[in-house]
């Protein structure tokens, strides 16, 4: 066969590894493969002359589909979150030890949307099994908030009626936890928290929202992650 002819990378990893055309498919899946000094992720991709590299800590595994954890800016709305989420994006801190693929970075569903004049955490998956669980039990799940307010202040008694009582919509609203921060922010541990809720609450006991921020949806936190940046969730860490 003449050199020049052009072959499936597939085939020439599978020479150069000394290795099954399948088990060649999942080294180039799985980021480990550079063609003239580039990393390619397509098996398919078709080759000539270039040169072909296979990292020497290579390791065949599945390339499995990744979940990223994105701090949302309050200029942006939910819907336009996977945009966000791009190789110059990633938090340097990421200590999830995950391997960023290009393939992570399609097919991403925004989960669990926060309103487009709040900030904070948010969740874009491939997984089938984390889309379930933030759908089919979002609901059951607790998120956390701090809630900025200004305004006279409301008595003793404010933080009772926002921990319950109240509604909204005409729908009676189930418990919540409640706590000041500081002097201006309010933490809210809630469930089931529906678009301009939190906002009408505060109304409710006469305070205006100035900001609101999400810091945790169930066992995962935000925590230090920078604002417009995004790590990827370990396979250790569920909501």
């Amino acid at each position: 066969m003449p050199e020049s002819e052009p072959v499936r990378l597939a085939r020439r990893v599978a020479e150069l590894a000394r290795c099954s055309r399948r088990e060649a498919e999942q080294y180039i899946a799985g980021g480990w493969v550079r063609v003239d000094g580039e990393v390619v992720e397509e098996p398919q991709h078709t080759i000539t002359t270039q040169v072909v590299e296979v990292a020497g800590d290579a390791r065949l595994e599945s390339a499995e589909p990744a979940t990223m954890l994105l701090h949302k800016s309050a200029a942006h709305e939910s819907a336009a979150a996977p945009a966000l989420i791009a190789p110059g994006t990633h938090a340097d801190g990421d200590a999830s030890g995950v391997r960023l693929l290009q393939r992570h970075f399609q097919h991403l569903t925004p989960l669990m949307p926060l309103e487009a004049e709040a900030s904070g955490l948010m969740v874009l998956s491939q997984d089938g099994r984390v889309r379930r669980r933030l759908t089919e039990d979002g609901d059951a799940i607790e998120q956390e908030y701090v809630v900025e307010v200004s305004g006279n202040d409301p008595g003793p008694y404010a933080l009772s009626r926002l921990s319950r009582g109240m509604s909204y919509r005409g729908r009676p609203l189930p418990p919540c936890k409640v706590s000041w921060q500081n002097e201006t922010r309010l933490r809210f541990a809630i469930k089931a928290v529906r678009p301009g809720q939190l906002r009408d609450m505060c109304a409710q006991v006469g305070f205006e929202v100035i900001s609101i921020r999400r810091i945790r949806i169930g066992r995962v936190a935000m925590g230090k992650l920078p604002l417009g940046q995004w790590r990827y969730l370990p396979v250790s860490e569920r909501f």
